[in-house]
């Protein structure tokens, strides 16, 4: 297996369009526009690259950014083996040598001196200088460069500098409607469009109190989980508590005003 081979999606991954994000990312990525794609977590932004990598036909490698990234982590460094010294690309570059999907997921919680690396790439100029190894990297005719946020949780401290947003197309992801969102919890669960409904009707619920005391709505991604462990025979009430409640509130009174509207739907 090659090193491209390693990174193609073989099987179709399940995403239901919510818009025209699926024509409108296509024709950004006929002209290797970077795109942004920036919405609540668990909202299905990963999913989505997925799915357009694999109906691209493009090798996709993910990077979860994290504070502790450095540009190193990104792009390569030189290591210590029993030869002597080698140099080791990072995602970032093996992506641009390849011609992959580089998606650099949550980019926001990388430092900022780190995102800094990602503005030749997303340019006319369509390069990634290795200064350590003193080579310039010219971008694979197919390279594109994906980022992703949540500009919920977005302070002054935690944001991107508008030189680098100015650089990206941008596409608005939010939790679907609750039809839309009944099926896809359905489809990725195998529990009936009744139950279902149940549980996007919880979550709708939970994303009222987002701001009067959650920091953050229920996902479709949680209400996968909470479908997952019903299907598999765990109690709706015990598996809603586990998987929607307890994960996002340590709030007593928060916790019971859920566990009560938990108890409405079963």
């Amino acid at each position: 297996m090659s090193i491209i081979d390693q990174y193609k999606i073989e099987n179709q991954p399940y995403y239901r369009a919510v818009a025209d994000e699926v024509d409108l990312y296509e024709s950004a990525y006929s002209v290797r526009m970077p795109m942004m794609l920036k919405g609540p977590t668990g909202c299905g932004k990963t999913r989505f690259v997925e799915y357009m990598a694999w109906k691209l036909g493009r090798p996709l490698i993910t990077v979860a950014c994290n504070e502790d990234m450095t540009a190193s982590d990104l792009v390569g460094r030189f290591l210590l083996d029993a030869s002597g010294t080698r140099w080791q690309d990072g995602p970032l570059a093996i992506a641009a040598r390849l011609g992959a999907i580089c998606y650099l997921d949550e980019v926001v919680e990388a430092r900022q001196d780190t995102t800094i690396v990602i503005h030749p790439l997303t340019d006319a100029r369509r390069v990634l200088p290795l200064e350590k190894k003193g080579e310039l990297i010219q971008a694979h005719p197919d390279f594109q460069l994906v980022i992703s946020y949540n500009p919920g949780y977005q302070s002054l401290m935690k944001d991107l500098k508008q030189s680098t947003k100015q650089r990206f197309g941008a596409l608005d992801f939010n939790y679907p409607s609750h039809d839309i969102e009944t099926e896809i919890v359905a489809h990725e669960t195998k529990v009936s469009l009744e139950v279902a409904s149940k549980l996007v009707s919880i979550a709708e619920r939970a994303r009222n109190l987002k701001g009067h005391g959650l920091d953050e709505g229920i996902s479709t991604r949680m209400l996968i989980y909470a479908g997952s462990l019903i299907a598999s025979g765990v109690n709706p009430l015990s598996a809603c508590q586990m998987t929607l409640v307890r994960p996002i509130t340590d709030d007593p009174d928060m916790r019971d005003a859920l566990d009560a509207a938990v108890s409405t739907f079963f």
